[in-house]
């Protein structure tokens, strides 16, 4: 055991060393005495101190088989490495809770599974905004791999022909590979996006809208030979009323007629359109 971890150890508690900080415990060193706790473990009451103190230092003792079993998911990014190793932890606590020194299995043997099994459970439950077919998801992670291998080998980003040559697929399959990461992750319409002009805007701002005046551009196609078919007078009111926006009132003036006149033109032009336009319809 090396001097280090020796010199943490200050007092006992129930035949075990209390560790000053078990997580700087060295792996080696972990694995030896880890059995001296599993096996006090066996034997104390649950919910007592003493359990509890060698329960909490399994915990932190063993931090670094997560952190070795969360390495391989490294390429998904330090935000994403965050909730990894968290969800890793709760791993290695069911793996503890769980181990027995009877097994005659290395705990290290034992508790991997436990967490990387913990972390793909992760990954089902919370992947993939936008489902895909099981084949591009696979490529996708295999993508990402040869990605990292071809970055760190040549300094660079990689070509699609050359991580198609490494992945012995088409460049036509790791293009489709590549928009299928795109649905491996959504955004929120309220996330916030840089721009240098306007400053920092929403997403949903750059979502286009439905028209509502697209509606009626259906319906000016359908009125347009009725109105032609309208008497020269007909269409005139039609005109100042819809176009100018004229009152009744200065419709008659302009025609030299009364408002009331102008009213009932004006109503037996309109059903005689809302017909055609029922008819068409």
């Amino acid at each position: 055991m090396t001097a280090a971890t020796t010199a943490t150890m200050d007092t006992h508690i129930a035949g075990l060393p209390q560790l000053a900080d078990p997580s700087g415990v060295a792996p080696k060193d972990a694995r030896a005495l880890s059995k001296l706790f599993f096996d006090q473990l066996a034997v104390l009451e649950e919910g007592t101190p003493e359990y509890q103190y060698a329960r909490n230092t399994l915990i932190e003792m063993n931090m670094s088989l997560v952190r070795f079993a969360a390495a391989r998911f490294r390429s998904r990014g330090p935000e994403e490495m965050e909730d990894i190793v968290q969800v890793g932890m709760i791993g290695l606590i069911k793996a503890i809770d769980r181990f027995e020194l009877a097994r005659e299995v290395e705990f290290t043997s034992f508790a991997i599974p436990y967490i990387v099994g913990e972390i793909k459970r992760f990954f089902r439950d919370t992947s993939w905004a936008v489902h895909v077919p099981r084949r591009l998801q696979e490529a996708r992670v295999q993508l990402a791999r040869a990605t990292e291998e071809l970055r760190s080998r040549l300094g660079r980003a990689p070509t699609v022909k050359e991580l198609s040559e490494l992945m012995c697929l088409s460049e036509e399959e790791v293009i489709e590979a590549r928009l299928a990461a795109n649905g491996y992750n959504s955004s929120s319409l309220d996330a916030a996006i840089n721009n240098s002009e306007d400053g920092e805007t929403a997403l949903a701002d750059f979502i286009g809208a439905d028209d509502q005046a697209l509606e009626l551009v259906e319906d000016f196609q359908a009125l347009a030979p009725m109105i032609a078919e309208l008497g020269e007078r007909d269409r005139q009111i039609i005109h100042l009323r819809f176009v100018e926006e004229l009152t009744q009132a200065q419709i008659g003036e302009r025609l030299g007629v009364s408002q009331m006149h102008v009213s009932r033109l004006l109503s037996r032009t309109l059903a005689r359109l809302r017909e055609g336009m029922l008819t068409t319809s």
